[in-house]
């Protein structure tokens, strides 16, 4: 994997683990609630994390954006599905987009490239 998807993903556990472990009951709560939301339901997983992503860049939070692009990488979209989704998000959310989009590329291409280590 490469160093920043490692880094993304060793930080946000050990992060979780420590939010979770305060205890708290609205903080568990939303974090239990954010998981079940991307559980299959009437709409399927990666209708989902479609969704997810195309909201994130709008919202313009590269963490989210980072998050959603490594479960679409897990469920296996190809560039070609990304990058719609990346287009729809610039094109609700407009040019102030576009940083965002280039940090998403740059992950996912290094997502991509960590496939590729893995084999």
């Amino acid at each position: 994997m490469s160093n920043s998807v490692t880094e993304f993903n060793e930080y946000r556990a050990k992060m979780n683990d420590e939010i979770l472990g305060a205890n708290n009951k609205i903080l568990k709560r939303i974090f239990n609630l954010d998981t079940n939301a991307f559980q299959e339901g009437a709409l399927d997983k990666r209708t989902k994390e479609i969704v997810g992503l195309a909201c994130s860049m709008v919202l313009r939070c590269d963490d989210c954006v980072k998050y959603h692009l490594t479960k679409c990488h897990e469920l296996n979209l190809s560039d070609d599905q990304v990058y719609e989704i990346f287009s729809v998000a610039n094109l609700i959310g407009g040019t102030i987009v576009i940083p965002h989009l280039r940090r998403a590329v740059e992950f996912w291409n290094e997502l991509k490239q960590s496939e590729t280590n893995d084999l």
